[in-house]
């Protein structure tokens, strides 16, 4: 169940308006947000983000500018001239989660990555948009620095929603919670829900060339498997879908899980199984040791570009320029780090049908 609140005041900008709603999407990453904001009828303007590694994807599968720039370092001059003479304007981003992640426990305030939430907000008040999105673990919700973006939004009259929700409820094949919020200028507004059923790992890369471990395709160079160890191999080989390591002979189990501490963890060096939506992709889906990211079938971890696909990129989206290196660490942060496009697509559709619901004259009320 999502939580709404009210803002307290009422929006003045004018009546009927044209209907398109111009987008700047803040801590960009590869453009997953902002790639699913376009299919969804969003013109998205600009992208902004501090990682270079993050300007050749997100430019070239966008239609929108980049900007590499700390958001810490934004200030409205940045932005407004991407949005003026829009009918509509929208404020979308994912701050980093690293400091709210629960695989992170040790970080907090004295993490500087905390604080860029803040800067949202800030940014919030100086470009005064008519709608914001933010996506982000569900964690967040529990921080005092949500709540204090929350309280912001709501001082400048948004009227607010939120919610963790499962990405495979979107059409991603893909089992991962996260933190949608939504804040609209024009009223309440809401997460629409489609009743399509979840996407399959077998219907999101079963059509893919089989590859080995240490190999790429070579017509898709994204299509590349991690080597696998002697021991690893007879690992993987050992496993079933769905299984785990306790499943596996003794003398194949790693030392740390034959330890009380480590016994509890037994969502590591698994298959997927083909005809559920996968398990959460990670920084490191790319290591059959890091989670159960094992193909289904095929004796190596899923690849770069499976990865990509479970989060619901396009199959043909670019990551790197054609015939230079590709960094597993580089590319797997990128991919996990981003948010799946179709969560992005479902979130722009409920604010094009937000518009949509309040066009015409008179009907801009609190």
């Amino acid at each position: 169940m999502g939580r709404t609140t009210n803002g307290a005041g009422k929006r003045t900008k004018g009546n009927a308006r044209n209907r398109r709603i111009a987008a700047i999407d803040l801590f960009c990453g590869v453009g997953g947000l902002t790639k699913g904001l376009e299919k969804s009828g969003i013109d998205v303007k600009l992208g902004v983000d501090i990682d270079p590694a993050c300007e050749y994807p997100y430019e070239a599968n966008n239609g929108a500018a980049f900007l590499l720039k700390s958001v810490a370092d934004l200030d409205a001059d940045d932005l407004v001239s991407n949005v003026r003479g829009a009918g509509y304007t929208l404020l979308a981003g994912c701050a980093p989660c690293q400091p709210f992640s629960s695989y992170q426990q040790k970080l907090g305030p004295s993490d500087e990555r905390w604080h860029l939430l803040g800067h949202f907000g800030r940014l919030a008040k100086e470009l005064d948009p008519d709608f914001i999105t933010m996506e982000n673990v569900p964690n967040l919700a529990r921080q005092s620095v949500f709540k204090k973006f929350v309280a912001q939004l709501e001082a400048l009259d948004f009227h607010v929603t939120y919610e963790v929700v499962n990405c495979a409820e979107f059409g991603v094949p893909q089992q991962r919670q996260r933190l949608v919020l939504l804040a609209s200028k024009l009223g309440p507004i809401a997460l629409l829900r489609t009743k399509a059923k979840p996407k399959t790992v077998r219907q999101a890369i079963g059509d893919l060339p089989p590859i080995d471990a240490g190999e790429a395709y070579d017509s898709d160079p994204l299509h590349q498997a991690s080597e696998l160890s002697e021991l690893n191999m007879r690992r993987i080989r050992a496993s079933v879908p769905g299984g785990t390591w306790r499943d596996w002979k003794k003398e194949l189990v790693a030392d740390c899980h034959k330890r009380e501490t480590g016994k509890t963890y037994p969502s590591v060096y698994g298959r997927m199984k083909w005809d559920e939506p996968a398990p959460t992709m990670t920084t490191q889906y790319f290591g059959f040791g890091n989670g159960r990211f094992g193909h289904p079938e095929q004796d190596r971890a899923i690849s770069l570009r499976e990865g990509a696909i479970l989060q619901s990129f396009p199959k043909s989206y670019k990551f790197v320029r054609s015939g230079e290196p590709i960094y597993c660490k580089t590319i797997g942060r990128l991919i996990g780090n981003a948010v799946p496009v179709k969560l992005a697509e479902a979130i722009g559709k409920s604010i094009v049908a937000h518009v949509e619901s309040h066009s015409g004259p008179q009907k801009r009320a609190a």
